[in-house]
């Protein structure tokens, strides 16, 4: 399994059960596929090294941590730094923090539709926003998209 794993991360989908809560097989998958984190046993989606592995691997990875880390301001950022979008799976206070939002937007300009209702009023998020995706303007509250 450990082979197959190393090969294609959701091979751990095929998996006796028990395997999926193995942490040196989970890992070897989320360093192949970080969304293969979805496939390990939860107690797995607690361990907060395993969790950062897959997230710096893909950030919509993040959708599967557990609640806490979904709070974990450095794991968001990780997240977002690799995916903008995974700011949608992030705490709301995070969705509410300036730098984190900013991270996200640079990465995909999308993302702002995922920022607290301020940040989509803030003119310096919108504009990075708009520079990585224009069509991101949308996203952006009306007074600030008549700018």
């Amino acid at each position: 399994v450990m082979q197959a794993v190393r090969q294609e991360g959701w091979a751990l989908e095929f998996a006796a059960e028990d395997l999926k809560g193995d942490r040196d097989l989970v890992l070897e998958a989320v360093r192949k596929r970080g969304r293969a984190l979805q496939l390990a046993h939860e107690d797995l989606t607690r361990d907060r090294d395993l969790v950062l592995e897959a997230v710096r691997q893909e950030g919509l990875a993040l959708e599967f941590a557990a609640e806490d880390f979904k709070r974990d301001r450095d794991l968001v950022l990780e997240a977002v730094r690799k995916s903008g979008r995974a700011l949608q799976f992030a705490h709301e206070d995070l969705q509410g923090d300036r730098d984190v939002v900013l991270e996200a937007v640079r990465e995909a300009g999308e993302a702002l539709r995922f920022a607290a209702d301020g940040l989509r009023r803030d003119r310096v998020v919108v504009l990075e926003a708009a520079r990585q995706d224009v069509q991101a303007l949308s996203c952006a509250a009306l007074e600030v998209r008549h700018d």
